[in-house]
């Protein structure tokens, strides 16, 4: 009787399997013969019925039918698993002739570039690179570049203040302050990076932008050596035809000071609209190391003199790539950044 049972179940089994179209149904087909209230299952808990001479031989039945009906269950699963990976194998075919995408390749920023190019000036002139703290000291941002402290640059308006000696630097001058303390005499140094001023953002403006400033401490230097540095470098810059000039001008840290200009590399000084027809563009802010600054650096002012200057990177980016409004170096616009 049992084994007829056995022999129905097992023929039902492996019928349906046959029928199953997906491993959905596969599933369903295990459970109803094989689950904890399957139909084998509920042979197997018959067998207390069974004579007990008779449950070993029964118990082995139920067993070979298991087998039977398990590999016919994974048998199935197998192949269906094969035709969908066939199948999804042909809906994913890589035609090997078609050409490759190409990859996309970034562009250096014109801040990077125009940095990159300054440095490469200077360090050609034995200039050493040093780069110092974003967040800076009060007393290194100012009073020791001879800037007072009813000066207007320490006005909350113009300066981020953290607390009342702890600031976000205004100029990189401070890391030229920080390399003067050392004592490490000749000093030929530029200190590039960021800087931050309390400024709305329009298009010459910006509260994060950058600044390379220069140092040059050592015996008899003079206002000469200040001017034909900066000519080379300008000339380097843009264009052996640059001609500079310089016309006086008033900061703290410097005695005499200056500002220089350059010749229009547009019209080459004819004027025209990107010079607003001066023939003469303001590039950079310079002058001589004012004593009070080399005595509060701990540097001997009778005997060692120095120049300074300080020129804003995205002035020169601006400049250089001939671009009108500052915001776009900071929009990340990849259809702006790409043309450089």
């Amino acid at each position: 009787m049992i084994n007829e049972q056995l022999e129905k179940i097992k023929k039902e089994a492996l019928d349906a399997i046959a029928k199953v179209a997906d491993l959905d149904g596969l599933n369903e087909v295990r459970v109803q013969y094989l689950g904890k209230k399957g139909e084998l299952t509920a042979v197997l808990k018959s067998l207390k019925d069974v004579a007990p001479e008779d449950r070993p031989k029964v118990g082995q039945l139920v067993n070979d039918a298991r087998a039977i009906i398990e590999e016919s269950l994974n048998s199935a699963k197998d192949e269906m698993s094969r035709k969908a990976r066939e199948l999804q194998m042909k809906a994913e075919t890589i035609d090997v002739t078609l050409p490759a995408k190409r990859s996309t390749l970034g562009h250096a920023h014109p801040n990077t570039v125009a940095l990159q190019e300054v440095e490469k000036i200077f360090t050609g002139m034995g200039y050493e690179v040093i780069s110092g703290p974003e967040i800076e000291y009060d007393e290194y941002n100012f009073t020791k570049l001879n800037i007072p402290a009813n000066h207007p640059a320490k006005d909350e308006q113009d300066t981020f203040y953290i607390n009342k000696e702890i600031v976000l630097r205004t100029q990189t001058s401070p890391v030229q302050a920080r390399v003067m303390e050392k004592g490490k005499l000749p000093i030929r140094m530029i200190s590039p990076g960021r800087v931050f001023r309390s400024d709305e953002v329009d298009a010459t403006h910006s509260p994060s932008f950058h600044q390379v400033e220069g140092l040059v401490i050592d015996e008899h230097i003079t206002f000469a050596d200040l001017k034909g540095t900066l000519a080379e470098f300008a000339k380097k810059l843009f264009g052996e035809d640059t001609k500079v000039k310089f016309r006086p001008h008033h900061f703290p840290f410097t005695e005499p000071s200056a500002e220089m200009d350059v010749t229009c590399f547009k019209c080459g000084g004819k004027g025209c609209r990107f010079c607003k027809g001066e023939g003469w563009i303001e590039i950079l802010g310079c002058g001589m190391v004012h004593p009070n600054v080399l005595d509060m650096c701990g540097i001997d002012k009778d005997r060692y003199t120095g120049f300074a200057f300080g020129v804003g990177l995205e002035r020169i980016a601006l400049l250089k790539y001939e671009i009108d409004d500052m915001r776009l170096l900071y929009e990340n616009d990849i259809r702006f950044l790409k043309q450089f």
